[in-house]
């Protein structure tokens, strides 16, 4: 398993409560990863990125997603907190607002068990500065 680096681990720690100790580790390597990975962030994506591409257990990290028990709502509710200390906490007398985006998009799915043809994601993004990368980012979560 991948070792994370302190400044990323100091993060994660803030998110341990949401998780048993197994699942955390998962989603600990699925971060790594997913922070990792060009283009789109699947589950093998971030496997591959992680250096865990021959991983035999592989189902675990799928398992953090779609079986595993822990709540997206607090998730999000932590990574807004952490984002906010982050970006927004200026020391100077004048600091710029926070801004923010927000997007709903709607995924189109039929079937024999759904009742709707459509789900309706709402998707808040923190827009900030990234001086590195001289232009703004979104910094996400669905929900």
């Amino acid at each position: 398993m991948p070792t994370l680096p302190p400044a990323l681990a100091r993060i994660m720690i803030a998110f341990r409560p949401l998780f048993s100790k197994r699942v955390f580790a998962s989603a600990t390597v699925l971060v790594i990863g997913a922070l990792l990975t060009p283009g789109r962030r699947t589950v093998g994506a971030a496997l591959r990125a992680a250096g865990l591409a021959q991983e035999r257990t592989f189902h675990k990290y799928y398992d953090v997603l779609s079986r595993a028990k822990w709540s997206a709502l607090q998730g999000s509710r932590m990574l807004l907190a952490k984002l906010v200390e982050a970006f927004g906490a200026e020391e100077t007398a004048v600091s710029e607002p926070l801004v923010f985006g927000i997007d709903d998009t709607i995924e189109r799915r039929w079937g024999l068990k759904i009742k709707a043809s459509g789900l309706r994601w709402l998707s808040m993004m923190l827009l900030t500065p990234i001086p590195w990368a001289k232009r703004v980012w979104a910094l996400w979560e669905a929900s």
